[in-house]
C-alpha cells in the first residue's frame, strides 16, 4: 500500500485527481475503456471538480457507483447528485457511461439485482473494476461497510442492502467486488479520522476499512488525518 501524506486537503484533492487520470489515460490505451466507481464526500467532490479538467478521453470513460443512500432524486443526501454538480456536469462524458445505482426503484432487492446486472455488462463476470475510490469515516467504514451491519459478511453477492446508518438505509458494492478492483484510490482527510486512520494503517481489521485489499492501494491523506503535525 502506497501512503502519501500531503499538506492539506486540497493537496490532497489534486494528487488523486491527477492520479486517477494517469491510470484512466493508462488503461485506456491498453484496452479502450475505463471503469471507475465513486464514493461520496466533501474532498472528493473536490478531487472530481478537478479531474473534470484533467485530459482524460472521456468518451471511453465508464462511471458507477461505491454506494448510495435510498433517497428521492436530487436529495442532497444523495452521492449521485454531487457527483453531477461536480463532475457529470462538467465534462463532455456520455451520459450513458453513467451508470447510478437505482435506489428510487420501489423494490430495493430487485435494484440490487439489477445492478449486478450492469456491472456485469461493463466489467464482466467477476465484476473487475478499473479503479475504486474510497473514503473512510471516523468509525472506520468505508463505501457503505458500516460497522455491526450484517452487509459486513456479505460475500456472495456484488451489491448489498444495509440497515439505516445516519438515517438510511444504503445500497453498496461489497467486499468481494471491491476487492477484485485493479486498483484501489483512498481520499482520507480530517482530524476526525485520526484514531481509524491508524488502525488503517496498521492493517487492523476489525475496523471495515481494515478487510479491503491493500496490495494494489494508494492512500491519499492529509496531515490533520493522518495525525502528522
Amino acid at each position: 500500500m502506497d501512503i502519501r501524506i500531503l499538506s492539506d486537503e486540497e493537496a490532497v484533492a489534486q494528487e488523486a485527481a491527477k492520479e486517477i487520470a494517469r491510470v484512466a489515460r493508462q488503461t485506456i490505451a491498453e484496452n479502450g475503456r475505463f471503469v471507475m466507481a465513486v464514493s461520496g464526500g466533501k474532498t472528493p467532490w473536490e478531487m472530481l471538480r478537478i479531474l473534470g479538467t484533467e485530459d482524460v478521453p472521456w468518451e471511453n470513460v465508464h462511471i458507477v457507483q461505491v454506494d448510495e443512500r435510498i433517497a428521492p432524486a436530487g436529495d442532497p443526501d444523495r452521492n449521485l447528485t454531487h457527483l453531477t454538480e461536480s463532475l457529470l456536469n462538467h465534462t463532455p462524458i456520455d451520459p450513458k457511461n453513467i451508470h447510478a445505482m437505482p435506489v428510487e426503484d420501489e423494490n430495493h432487492e430487485a435494484a440490487a439485482e439489477k445492478y449486478i446486472q450492469t456491472l456485469r455488462q461493463i466489467s464482466g463476470t467477476p465484476i473487475v473494476l478499473d479503479l475504486v475510490h474510497l473514503g473512510m469515516g471516523p468509525d472506520g467504514h468505508t463505501a457503505s461497510l458500516i460497522p455491526g451491519d450484517p452487509v459486513l459478511e456479505v460475500t456472495d453477492t456484488a451489491v448489498a442492502l444495509t440497515g439505516v446508518y445516519q438515517g438510511r438505509h444504503r445500497m453498496t458494492l461489497t467486499y468481494p467486488t471491491i476487492n477484485r478492483a485493479r486498483k484501489v484510490i483512498w481520499v482520507i482527510t480530517g482530524s476526525t479520522k485520526v484514531e481509524s486512520f491508524r488502525h488503517f494503517r496498521d492493517g487492523d481489521q476489525s475496523i471495515p476499512s481494515g478487510r479491503i485489499n491493500k496490495e494494489h492501494a494508494m492512500v491519499f491523506a492529509d496531515k490533520a488525518a493522518a495525525g502528522v503535525v
